[in-house]
């Protein structure tokens, strides 16, 4: 892994302030390591528009890292382990749900190949065994259940639904990382998964808005 530089150091201080969100020193190797992987491989591959450091950091790092204060009280309950990240990308939210929470198997199906690719030369550059990668598209996925479905940038909330839920466990759900509250697609949502929880979640340094939409079949 590459050392903490300092204004990411800077960053990732003010991030874990604003967030309440203890980093361990290598977690924080870890995601400087990870955003410099991005900068490589952005420079041949089309991982993500975002290209500015800085920019990386706001829109994405800590976009994700935003989401782990919720997660966590989910989490609390107990028994959720398998994560699916679908439609990662170049691993977001997926690496850094890896990297940040080592209990968790977390598992990023992309349709794009050197996405795929480039989740694995993660896995293997910050030695995550926790951290998966599947090219293909989800719903020919092939895999044991799921207790936690997630997407940042995937889809509609029905079609997310619709062609994960062979894939959610039991008890499971979906979480939905999403900009504006999405109304339509809620009431867009079969009758059977109602959501059952909209939590808005403030990113330090994102003049945007952000909330999660935590989705659950109804028990028969």
């Amino acid at each position: 892994m590459t050392a903490d530089t300092a204004p990411d150091g800077q960053r990732l201080d003010a991030l874990s302030a604003a967030l309440g969100l203890p980093i361990s020193t290598p977690q924080r190797a870890g995601l400087v390591a990870y955003v410099d992987l991005l900068a490589r491989w952005n420079a041949t591959y089309n991982l993500t528009a975002v290209r500015e450091r800085e920019a990386v950091w706001a829109q994405h790092i800590a976009d994700c890292l935003a989401v782990l204060p919720a997660l966590d009280r989910h989490l609390a309950g107990g028994g959720t382990r398998r994560v699916l990240d679908v439609g990662s990308g170049g691993g977001l939210p997926g690496v850094v749900l890896a990297l940040m929470r080592p209990a968790l198997d977390v598992t990023c199906v992309d349709t794009v190949g050197k996405k795929a690719a480039f989740v694995r030369q993660v896995a293997g550059a910050l030695a995550l065994p926790n951290l998966h990668a599947v090219h293909g598209r989800v719903e020919a996925l092939r895999a044991p259940p799921f207790e936690l479905v997630t997407s940042r940038a995937f889809a509609s909330l029905a079609d997310f639904v619709r062609l994960t839920r062979p894939l959610l466990a039991p008890g499971g759900s979906w979480l939905a990382m999403k900009g504006k509250l999405p109304a339509d697609e809620i009431a867009a949502l079969p009758a059977d998964v109602p959501v059952f929880h909209v939590e808005p979640i403030g990113v330090p340094g994102l003049d945007a808005e952000r909330c999660l939409v935590w989705i659950k079949p109804k028990t028969p």
